[in-house]
């Protein structure tokens, strides 16, 4: 996808970033890539910190198991309907 972007900088902060190469595609890709990392990380420990409030006793090693082969299960029959 060939997307067109306008930045409205700071002639100091445009020449530095041009001077860099940071306007360019690629390093703009790379930033994007990388914050987008960031956000899911952050969404990450965003779930972490909530599934912790909740004060739930932890999951038995059995019933750790038993939500895996669910998911699993699940998968299998999810790609399967593809087909």
């Amino acid at each position: 996808m060939v997307l067109g972007l306008k930045l409205n900088l700071s002639e100091s902060l445009a020449l530095e970033a041009r001077d860099k190469g940071l306007l360019e595609a690629p390093a703009v890709e790379r930033m994007l890539r990388a914050e987008l990392k960031r956000n899911r990380v952050d969404q990450l420990f965003a779930a972490a910190d909530r599934l912790a409030a909740q004060n739930q006793p932890a999951l038995t090693e059995a019933e750790v198991e038993a939500e895996i082969q669910a998911a699993r299960t699940q998968r299998r029959a999810a790609d399967a309907s593809r087909r």
